[in-house]
């Protein structure tokens, strides 16, 4: 609604506090003040046949089978990260293609304003030089490390539905609203949650295309008590044909450079650039300029960035390439063109992720 005169016509979410919540904003911000129709079941909203774009922002273990339902229903698609739970699904989301709609994956570090600045200034202009290694990483304190005991679902939350096609688990405070992600029944870990971010960062940037092996170390070695069944600790390494993209998390101790606790830094012979969704910075070897770029705000422009806890949770740095990406996204549309983050670009950085967890779990390399 900030980049384009659209219609939000429809909602749908299992939580029906959250949906009455969302249809209340919308209503209220939309320039016809309509409020959308609301629905708890996704099949009833794709059944309306009279949407041309589907949002998808569900827990990861929906994405498939709704994009794919949306696609044939003649939607053109924007799907969240990671884009499946397996590699299978998302060939499966690739496959689609056939319905001959646009999809674009909500990784927008490929529409953020700092690091297309980064990308085209350091990495393009040569300063550089050869590139021989790259470090991805994040030292976020994200892992539950709580064991909360199951308890009832809430009755204006679908937990049946919500589950969907995942495995059935206990229901606990972690699993909604946000802290699904401390299982692997739902998504892929710290790896699919962060990892997939920075791959795709740097593969958009190298311009990179599948790794031809993955291997993968670690497990629950800090945390063994917590419910999660998700590492707290995991390397990674994404091997290509001239270079390594190496990925390390760890959900505690501090980072090594304060400055960066989530973002990639890639090494040449001629200088070393830091990239993360705050900033990037550029230090040659011997002699010639430092650079350095921020994230773009554009609070003037769109005083809703301001956080307002009642209404939305936003992170300011990021508003600026959300809004890229979405403006990416129809421009796709009005050309029946390839979006920045193609359904295909998609694939690859999370299956990708996924076959790293496959690594750790089989013990051997891929």
């Amino acid at each position: 609604m900030q980049v384009e005169p659209v219609e939000v016509v429809s909602l749908c979410d299992v939580d029906r506090k959250l949906l009455e919540q969302a249809g209340e904003l919308i209503t209220a911000r939309q320039v016809s003040h309509n409020k959308p129709r609301l629905y708890g079941d996704y099949r009833q909203l794709l059944a309306e046949q009279d949407l041309d774009i589907v949002l998808i922002d569900t827990p990861d273990h929906w994405h498939a089978l709704m994009m794919i339902e949306a696609v044939r229903s003649g939607a053109d698609v924007f799907v969240q990260k990671p884009i499946s739970t397996d590699v299978l699904e998302g060939q499966a989301m690739v496959a689609a293609r056939e319905h001959g709609r646009v999809v674009q994956v909500g990784m927008q570090r490929r529409s953020t304003p700092h690091l297309i600045e980064a990308r085209d200034r350091v990495i393009r202009a040569g300063l550089l030089g050869h590139i021989g290694q790259v470090e991805t990483y994040c030292y976020y304190h994200m892992r539950a490390r709580n064991n909360p005991p199951p308890i009832e679902p809430p009755e204006w939350f679908d937990y049946q539905m919500w589950t969907g096609p995942a495995p059935m688990r206990p229901y606990t405070e972690l699993t909604h609203p946000r802290s699904w992600r401390a299982f692997m029944e739902y998504g892929n870990g710290i790896m699919g949650d962060m990892c997939v971010h920075m791959l795709d960062m740097v593969r958009w940037m190298l311009e990179l295309g599948w790794p031809r092996r993955i291997s993968s170390s670690g497990g629950i070695l800090f945390y063994p008590d917590s419910l999660s069944n998700i590492s707290d600790t995991q390397n990674a390494t994404f091997e290509y044909d001239d270079l390594n993209i190496l990925w390390t998390h760890r959900a505690w101790g501090d980072p090594p450079d304060p400055q960066y606790p989530w973002g990639a830094t890639i090494y040449g012979d001629r200088g070393t650039l830091k990239l993360s969704i705050n900033q990037y910075d550029f230090v040659p070897h011997g002699k010639g300029p430092k650079l350095h770029g921020e994230a773009v705000l554009e609070l003037d422009e769109y005083p809703e960035d301001v956080p307002d806890v009642k209404a939305i949770r936003l992170e300011q740095p990021v508003a600026s390439a959300i809004r890229g990406h979405m403006r990416d996204f129809l421009h796709a549309i009005d050309n029946r063109g390839r979006p920045v983050a193609d359904i295909e670009q998609g694939h690859i950085s999370a299956a990708s992720c996924i076959l790293a967890n496959r690594a750790l779990q089989v013990e051997r390399t891929l």
